[in-house]
């Protein structure tokens, strides 16, 4: 048995089989080779199971959203078969005796960097395909796990970290816990982790050369342990520990369909978080009350180009009408930060997190901020939907905001396209915003606080800084404050006020939330029914 130690981000105990998602730095190793025929022989097979792949991503991703984000997929499968390329391959293992791992990297870097030369704007597109492709024969070659997971057993997944974009390309479904080297507790996989409902531990140190595929694993996320090649008793001793989980899960069933409501009568709504469509299902499953945080940046992630207006209309259409009239809140894009986009081209900062981010973005280019606006105007004609804008300082930002607003407006009208301008508030992220809150709310709809960039900001604690874990305190009578001067400035012009941090699912707190006057609460979708019952019980 191999056990290790780690920080655990959502509690929970699993055991399953090892999927390891290897960067691809470890896994081109240049070598020399005797038979170049022979190594030669191995690119066929290879191209042939990645264009087996590429076409069941191409078959996912028509289903779930659409021909125009399926097409990518296409482009692969025809790349895959470019002579130019597979000949660049070929010549680089029988001139240099190389392996075909590292000729297909080598061809990959270079193809890509004279596509990223070129003048012409499609061709650029195509250095990120070229890599990408090579990446998955990469994959096959060595025998790697596939970076997309599509094909896998339900599994533990074992990685050094995850970045967003890779965790949106996730199968959920698929997927017992999470292991991770490196990460913090606000990462995007303990974020994913709490709305999936499932085990997680990050600052695992773990040697990935002696982790593979395949190897059985049990994650108790309790004990914040994960155990490779567990023995028959901790086997035994597992199993029974899930059934023992799955009862407690079966109580917190009873609580569906049961309103929010304290003891002495105290209403509050309870929302869920969500990164994309496909995350809906978790919200109505846990019966969640609507969504108060789409992050709607996650429609821009894992992809090349920024997606069309119809693109996004048809993803906030679709969660308004599966949401059938229940409130859904959709933030507008908050790249930047920890969530980088390639093709947005925002340059290298020292401090990205006081960087070029989120609504300054958008005021920046508001070419993007308009395709985003005019799909989201056209969408709220078909349900409940409220727009909420990121990383706010100023009063004169939220009037800039109404003015595109107005000019999208009036593009719509012109063109005689439905629409409908709905419910507009903002994040309070920032200690600017709470000092501002009394004049906020003179002007905007509503409040939600991201306490996770209100902790970090007033702290002056980047989140994500793994050294600084120990200093990071949600908890901070600062950050407690804070909230409650937003509640009281809310309420004094009748606004409401939500939570859509990682601090609203914080049970420790919940009552005193409810006594500051918060109106709603947005969690993770695993963490809905287990707030209601917190709220249930309060007197």
């Amino acid at each position: 048995m191999l056990q290790f130690l780690g920080k655990s981000v959502y509690n929970g105990i699993t055991m399953g089989p090892v999927a390891l998602l290897e960067k691809q730095d470890d896994l081109v190793r240049r070598r020399r080779i005797d038979d170049a025929e022979a190594e030669v022989a191995r690119i066929a097979p290879a191209c042939s199971k990645a264009q087996e792949q590429l076409q069941a991503l191409y078959d996912k991703a028509v289903k779930e959203a659409g021909e125009s984000s399926a097409a990518i997929f296409e482009v692969h499968q025809m790349m895959l078969e470019d002579d130019d390329y597979l000949d660049s391959i070929y010549n680089m293992i029988r001139t240099e005796s190389v392996n075909a791992e590292y000729a297909v990297a080598q061809t990959g870097d270079n193809f890509s960097e004279m596509f990223a030369s070129m003048d012409d704007d499609y061709m650029k597109a195509r250095a990120a395909d070229v890599k990408d492709i090579s990446n998955r024969l990469i994959r096959i070659l060595s025998g790697a796990a596939e970076s997309d997971l599509s094909s896998m057993e339900p599994s533990i997944l074992v990685a050094d970290d995850l970045s967003p974009s890779e965790t949106v390309q996730l199968d959920k479904e698929k997927i017992l816990a999470f292991v991770t080297v490196h990460g913090s507790s606000n990462s995007h996989t303990a974020i994913l982790a709490r709305m999936m409902n499932i085990p997680a531990l990050i600052g695992v140190p773990l040697d990935l050369k002696e982790i593979h595929s395949g190897m059985t694993a049990v994650v108790n996320a309790y004990e914040g342990k994960v155990t490779f090649e567990p023995d028959e008793e901790l086997c035994r001793q597992t199993k029974a520990k899930i059934e023992e989980e799955k009862e407690k899960i079966r109580l917190l069933e009873n609580l569906k369909g049961k309103e929010n409501v304290t003891l002495s009568g105290k209403k509050v709504h309870i929302f869920a978080n969500i990164g994309s469509v496909g995350d809906v299902g978790y919200v109505l499953e846990n019966d969640a009350g609507g969504i108060g945080l789409f992050r709607s940046e996650f429609l821009y992630l894992g992809r090349d180009t920024f997606p069309t207006e119809e693109e996004q209309f048809q993803a906030y259409k679709q969660v308004l009408q599966t949401m059938a009239g229940k409130k859904v809140i959709i933030r507008t894009l908050d790249i930047g930060a920890d969530k980088q986009v390639d093709y947005f081209n925002l340059g290298k900062e020292e401090n990205p997190a006081l960087g070029y981010r989120a609504i300054r973005i958008c005021l920046k280019q508001p070419d993007i901020f308009k395709t985003q606006l005019r799909a989201l105007l056209r969408a709220a004609v078909y349900g409940n939907l409220s727009i909420m804008y990121p990383m706010i300082t100023a009063v004169e930002e939220v009037q800039k905001i109404y003015q595109i607003v107005e000019e999208v407006e009036k593009e719509l009208k012109e063109t005689q396209v439905p629409y409908k301008v709905p419910e507009q508030g903002i994040m309070i992220e920032t200690p600017a915003a709470v000092m501002i809150s009394d004049e906020l709310a003179q002007i905007v709809d509503f409040f939600s606080i991201g306490t996770n960039d209100l902790t970090q900001y007033t702290l002056a604690i980047d989140r994500q800084n793994e050294k600084l874990e120990d200093f990071y305190n949600p908890h901070h009578k600062a950050i407690l404050k804070m909230i409650q001067i937003v509640a009281d400035n809310s309420h004094k012009y009748g606004k409401w006020t939500g939570i859509c941090g990682e601090l609203g699912a914080d049970l420790a707190l919940t009552e005193e939330f409810i006594r500051m006057g918060v109106d709603e609460l947005s969690v993770s979708p695993s963490m809905v029914l287990k707030v209601r019952q917190r709220v249930r019980e309060i007197s």
